[in-house]
């Protein structure tokens, strides 16, 4: 099972882990609580959902598709946090059809962002969830990463074009619909009324180094970890990180 707290799914989730991790661990300390109300938006089948249920947080998920759901009833059941982990059908779009408005300590939007029609909507939305001094984990495809990997690829044409495109596609046969730099992505936030508390760079150099190469040398994976959490606070790689991961905090929880 892949969560981030296994050594080779860190390669892509550990440096969004600690950040999350350490805001509940914040809000835990501000309400006085030890089991805080999380929100996952697209969760899919759980890979933070049940990390987070493991902590001893009650999570939400909210997914559009079944197997997804399912498959996440079935690892929550695997790890024994069934009773605190919920799946619900679902999008971003008609969120408050399914979940309760102002009624999240924590929001997780990991990947979702990408895919909705208005992204200042979308981000809108899923503010409307969180409770008064609630915090946003913000997780969206990165401009600079996408250009780079077709570059590297050969296919400089579409290196450009995603450069120079308004949603950053590479072309007709690009899956993602919208990808962002760190300034769009924390112009969003802010629009939303929220003040961005951290932006970090995910995924700057794992999707770049051959994976041969991080399985076979010896202390590869742990050095590899520590490059890029040691990168990903850095705004200098913000810019070719494959992903970028912002922390929006509601007025007054950064204080607590």
């Amino acid at each position: 099972m892949s969560d981030p707290m296994r050594p080779r799914a860190s390669l892509r989730t550990a440096v969004v882990w600690e950040v999350l991790k350490d805001a509940l661990d914040r809000r835990v300390k501000a309400t006085g609580r030890e089991s805080l109300d999380v929100l996952d938006t697209g969760g899919g089948s759980g890979n933070f959902a049940v990390p987070v249920a493991r902590l001893g947080h009650r999570v939400t998920v909210v997914d559009p598709s079944p197997n997804a759901l399912f498959a996440l009833e079935r690892r929550a059941a695997e790890a024994g946090v069934a009773d605190r982990v919920q799946g619900v059908q679902g999008d971003a779009h008609g969120l408050f059809d399914v979940v309760e408005r102002g009624g999240y300590d924590a929001v997780l939007c990991h990947g979702v962002l990408e895919y909705v029609d208005d992204p200042a909507e979308g981000v809108r939305n899923v503010v409307d969830a969180l409770r008064p001094e609630g915090v946003l984990s913000l997780l969206a495809a990165g401009l600079g990463g996408a250009v780079l990997a077709r570059a590297l690829a050969g296919h400089f044409k579409e290196a450009r074009q995603a450069l120079d495109d308004p949603d950053g596609r590479w072309g007709e046969g690009d899956p993602v619909p919208h990808r962002f730099t760190a300034e769009q992505l924390t112009a969003l936030v802010e629009g939303a009324g929220l003040r961005v508390g951290a932006v970090h760079g995910v995924r700057v150099f794992a999707d770049l180094v051959p994976g041969v190469l991080v399985d076979t040398e010896p202390g590869a994976l742990e050095a590899l970890l520590k490059l890029e959490a040691a990168a990903a606070e850095l705004a200098a790689f913000h810019s070719v990180a494959t992903q970028l991961h912002v922390l929006g905090e509601a007025q007054g929880a950064a204080e607590d």
